[in-house]
């Protein structure tokens, strides 16, 4: 199986990011954009000034408007947000290609992870999903980054492979779609219980702490979808929650910043060109966890918050006044 031409769908930072890595040694590569600006910047300037603002980008790159272009491609590489997924596969021509899902998070009507959500969309494509610790602007600028590929099917992920990967963006093979997909959509709730941490002046020990029960959370509930630990405790879970719980480059992290600073979850979401996933995922994963009686109180917490069912305060005490029990339960 060979893959050559790639098309990628969404023109955010991150799609814009990996339409980067697709073009490297001038390997012609389309980029779908929802937004005129953002086509015409990167075909006129090759930069996208809107969301990714001062990365030069490969002249192999072309963006386009109409999905109907991609009918070329040997594969897409789907970068729209995970609520929106459904939707633009449902209105792509043919999409019956391999598809490369990079989007982190669960789909808030079904429940459903966003492998699921593709495969009844597109029943006849070959599914994989790419995730990691990844911020668009390093992965843009060819900063070593490092990131999880998971397809059931070998040789398509094989194929994959040999076509993205590069001295500087090293994919590593896992067969556990599920696992790299819990990871990623886990970890941006995780990130924004973390921002109000920072938000909240509460130190750095218990942000320590929060990734590490946070990590455990991600486990049980990984656990129970299906995923094998060894994943979770990989590139895709584990490293992408350090790197999302650690920096106000993640989008999530700075809105848990911001809603420990007092600001409403309202207003900071729609001061946003970018989605912070984690404020979709959360209520979704907390009532996922509860009809399966998995005890994620940080996820509860974060959905609490950003439903301002509860304020700061109020989740600070219910989570420290918590009994204490062993550590590995």
């Amino acid at each position: 199986m060979t893959i050559e031409r790639l098309g990628v769908i969404g023109g955010g930072a991150w799609g814009t990011a990996l339409a980067q890595v697709c073009a490297s040694g001038g390997r012609e590569t389309l980029l779908w954009a929802r937004e005129k600006d953002v086509v015409e910047s990167v075909n006129t300037t090759h930069e996208n000034k809107l969301f990714l603002p001062g990365i030069p980008l490969s002249t192999a790159i072309r963006a386009t408007g109409e999905l109907g272009e991609l009918e070329g491609c040997d594969a897409w590489l789907v970068v729209t947000p995970a609520q929106h997924m459904r939707g633009v596969l449902a209105g792509a021509p043919q999409c019956g290609r391999p598809l490369i899902l990079c989007a982190k998070g669960i789909e808030e009507g079904s429940g459903e992870l966003l492998h699921t959500v593709a495969k009844k969309v597109c029943p006849e494509a070959g599914i994989a999903v790419l995730s990691g610790p990844t911020f668009a602007h390093e992965v843009a600028a060819g900063l070593p980054t490092a990131v999880t590929l998971a397809c059931e099917d070998e040789a398509l992920g094989a194929a994959i492979r040999k076509r993205i990967s590069l001295p500087a963006f090293r994919t590593y093979a896992t067969d556990d779609v599920a696992g790299a997909e819990v990871g990623g959509a886990v970890k941006n709730v995780l990130a924004i219980a973390c921002g109000v941490v920072e938000g909240r002046g509460l130190g750095q020990n218990a942000r320590a702490a929060l990734i590490a029960r946070g990590f455990a959370e991600m486990t049980r509930f990984g656990l129970a979808m299906g995923a094998r630990r060894e994943t979770l405790a990989g590139l895709s879970g584990f490293g992408d929650l350090v790197l999302t719980c650690s920096s106000t480059s993640s989008r999530n992290y700075s809105l848990g910043k911001g809603l420990g600073e007092g600001r409403a979850a309202g207003e900071l979401m729609a001061d946003r060109h970018t989605v912070a996933e984690g404020a979709f995922t959360a209520p979704v994963l907390d009532r996922l966890a509860r009809a399966k009686g998995i005890d994620m109180p940080i996820v509860a917490a974060v959905a609490a918050l950003l439903s301002g069912s509860a304020g700061v305060d109020d989740v600070l005490e219910q989570l420290l006044s918590r009994p204490t029990r062993p550590e590995h339960h």
